[in-house]
């Protein structure tokens, strides 16, 4: 089940992260390419979990 939780949690960071970038503010754009890299990596650990199954 955590593979879905950090799948969701991923899209939605990195969708932030994206509407973030669209700021006028320097700091703004910047914190949302950090969370756009977060959100890639959540989702990626997701895809480990899904293929390591209930081993991890």
């Amino acid at each position: 089940m955590g593979e879905l939780t950090d799948k969701i949690k991923g899209n939605v960071n990195e969708a932030i992260g994206k509407v973030k970038q669209q700021s006028d503010n320097p700091d703004t754009r910047d914190e949302g390419a950090a969370q756009e890299i977060k959100g890639k990596a959540q989702q990626t650990i997701g895809k480990v979990k899904g293929a390591l199954g209930d081993d991890i």
